[in-house]
C-alpha cells in the first residue's frame, strides 16, 4: 500500500485570500506596480483580517498581455517596476515619466500605450544607471547567471528582429550557432544590458515589496502555469525537453464540439525523467523564492495530459497521455522540502487524477460557480467539501459572482438561491462569499471584485479571446467600510488573521 506524502500544507488553521493582481492596483503610470499602491493594498488586507494575497504570474508578458504566457517562467514583468522608486535612487527625474501618455481609462490599462510609453522610460533609467557602479547589481547576475544571460540575450533577439517569434529568427540564431549568438551577443551588448537592469529592478523592488507584505503577517499565493509559452526562452534554448510536434489541450465536451486547442508545447517527459526532473526542480525553487504558496494551474496534466497534434484545427484529434505524476512530485520534495501547493484541478477529471492529487496531500480547488446543478449533488457543493480544500468563488477566468448570478443557467441560479437561502437580489453576492468563508474547507478565496460586487465591468479573463487582464480597481473603491465588512465576516467563521 502506498504511503501519502506528509506535507506541510495551508490547512493547519482555517484561513482565507483575496485575489489581486499586481497589475490591477490603481496607479498614475498606467497600470499597478510595485509601488506605495502595492504597499496600501497589502495594509488593506491586514486590516480585512486576511492571511494571503493571491497573484497572477509575474512574468513579462506578450502579445494578449496573458500573465499565462509569458517569455520566460523566470523573468519578472518590467511593467509592475516602479518609476518613483527609481526617481528616489537618482536614476529619473520626475519629469522623466510624468505627464506621458498610459492611457486615459483609470479602469483598464492600455497595453499598447503602457509598451511603448514606459519601454521609453526605463531605458532613461538605465542610460543613467550606466554611469554609476552597483556591487548588487553584480550580485544579481551572479545569482541568476543560469537563465538571466540567456534571457537578456532572447529579448534583445527578439527586439533586434521586429519582436517574431523565435521560430522566425533566422535559421542558424533560431537553431542557437554558438558562434551566430557570440557575434548578436557583441551587436546587441546595449540591448542585452538593459535587459538585465530592468530585470534587476524588477526583482529588487518585488522583493522589498514581499518583504513588507510578509512583516504584516499576509503570505503571497503565486501561480505556475503548468505549459510555458510556445515563444519562451526555455523553448527555444532547452528544446529536447519539450516535444514539436504535439501541443496542449482539452478534449471535446458540451461546450466545445472541436475541443480546446492551446498551442503551448507539452513536455518530453522521458527527458525530464533522465535528468531527475532538474528543470522542474529548478523552476519550483526558483518560484518559491518570491512566494510563500504556489497555485499550480491545470494540476491534472501531471497524471495525464491531452496531447494535440501541432498543426491540427482542433483537439478533436487528441489522445491522453500520461504523465509522470507522483514520481515528479517525489522528486520535488527530495530536493526542495516541504513546499505549499494549492492544485488548480478543476475542468475533465478522472479516478486516476483525485488519487494522484489525493498521494501529493495537496488541497484542491472547489468552484462555487460549478455547484449549483440541482440533479447532480455536485462535488463542489458546500456540504460535500472536506478540510484539505480550497474553496473560490471564482476565479481569473470566471464571471464574477454579481454577473454569475445575472447570466449563469436560471435553473442553477434559482437552487443556488434556494441552497444559500438568498432572498433579496442585494444579498446574492455576499450570500455567495458567505458560503465559501463558512464552509469546512482550510482555504476559503474570492476576487476583490466579487467582494465590490462588480459585474462583466470586473472580469478579469474571458478565456479565448482578446482585449483581456486590464481590469484596475480604484483607490477609493477600498474604503473602510469595505474591510470592516471583510474582517467581521473573516472574524465570525474564525479565518481571522489576527
Amino acid at each position: 500500500m502506498e504511503q501519502n506524502f506528509d506535507y506541510k500544507h495551508i490547512n493547519k488553521n482555517r484561513k482565507s485570500a483575496i485575489i489581486m493582481h499586481i497589475s490591477s492596483l490603481w496607479s498614475e503610470y498606467g497600470i499597478g506596480n510595485l509601488g506605495k499602491e502595492a504597499y496600501e493594498f497589502a495594509d488593506f488586507l491586514k486590516e480585512s483580517g486576511q492571511f494571503y494575497w493571491q497573484i497572477l504570474p509575474t512574468g513579462p508578458t506578450g502579445y494578449g498581455d496573458s500573465p499565462y504566457q509569458a517569455f520566460s517562467s523566470f523573468a519578472g514583468n518590467p511593467y509592475f517596476i516602479d518609476f518613483r522608486i527609481l526617481k528616489e535612487e537618482g536614476l529619473l527625474k520626475e519629469e522623466d515619466y510624468s505627464n506621458l501618455d498610459y492611457g486615459n481609462n483609470p479602469d483598464r490599462v492600455d497595453f499598447g500605450k503602457i509598451y511603448v510609453t514606459r519601454k521609453e522610460v526605463l531605458y532613461k533609467a538605465f542610460e543613467n544607471f550606466k554611469l554609476i557602479k552597483d556591487e548588487k547589481f553584480e550580485e544579481f547576475l551572479d545569482e541568476n547567471f543560469d537563465w538571466i544571460n540567456d534571457y537578456a540575450l532572447f529579448m534583445s533577439l527578439k527586439e533586434h528582429f521586429g519582436n517574431i517569434s523565435w521560430e522566425d529568427f533566422p535559421e542558424n540564431i533560431k537553431n542557437r550557432d554558438t558562434d551566430e549568438l557570440e557575434k548578436f551577443e557583441v551587436l546587441l551588448k546595449n540591448k542585452i544590458d538593459y535587459q538585465k537592469f530592468i530585470q534587476y529592478k524588477f526583482f529588487e523592488q518585488y522583493k522589498k515589496w514581499k518583504e513588507y507584505v510578509n512583516s504584516l503577517g499576509i503570505k503571497i499565493i503565486g501561480d505556475m502555469p503548468i505549459y510555458v509559452s510556445p515563444d519562451s526562452l526555455e523553448v527555444w534554448k532547452d528544446r529536447e525537453l519539450f516535444l514539436d510536434d504535439i501541443v496542449g489541450g482539452c478534449p471535446p465536451d458540451g461546450f466545445s464540439a472541436g475541443g480546446q486547442k492551446w498551442g503551448n508545447p507539452v513536455y518530453n517527459w522521458e527527458k525530464h525523467q533522465e535528468t531527475g526532473f532538474k528543470w522542474w526542480i529548478n523552476r519550483i525553487e526558483k518560484t518559491m523564492k518570491y512566494i510563500d504558496v504556489l497555485r499550480i494551474d491545470h494540476f491534472r496534466g501531471f497524471e495525464s495530459y491531452w496531447a494535440v497534434p501541432k498543426f491540427d484545427e482542433d483537439a478533436s484529434n487528441g489522445k491522453w497521455v500520461k504523465a509522470p505524476g507522483i514520481e515528479l512530485f517525489e522528486a520535488v520534495k527530495e530536493a526542495l522540502g516541504e513546499i505549499d501547493i494549492v492544485a488548480e484541478d478543476l475542468g475533465y477529471t478522472t479516478i486516476d487524477v483525485v488519487e494522484f492529487r489525493e498521494k501529493t496531500g495537496f488541497p484542491g480547488m472547489k468552484m462555487l460557480q460549478f455547484a449549483f446543478n440541482p440533479d447532480n449533488e455536485s462535488d463542489f457543493l458546500p456540504h460535500q467539501t472536506e478540510r484539505n480544500w480550497a474553496v473560490y468563488t471564482g476565479t481569473h477566468d470566471s464571471d464574477t459572482v454579481k454577473t454569475w448570478f445575472e447570466k449563469a443557467n436560471p435553473v442553477e441560479v434559482e437552487f443556488a438561491k434556494k441552497y444559500l437561502h438568498l432572498i433579496d437580489p442585494k444579498d446574492y453576492v455576499k450570500g455567495f462569499i458567505r458560503a465559501a468563508w463558512s464552509s469546512v474547507a482550510n482555504l476559503a478565496v474570492a476576487q476583490i471584485q466579487d467582494f465590490l460586487e462588480l459585474g462583466d465591468e470586473g472580469r478579469m479573463n474571458t478565456p479565448s479571446t482578446l482585449g483581456n487582464w486590464s481590469w484596475r480597481v480604484r483607490k477609493e473603491m477600498l474604503t473602510k467600510e469595505l474591510s470592516d465588512e471583510i474582517y467581521d465576516l473573516t472574524k465570525i467563521y474564525f479565518r481571522l488573521n489576527k
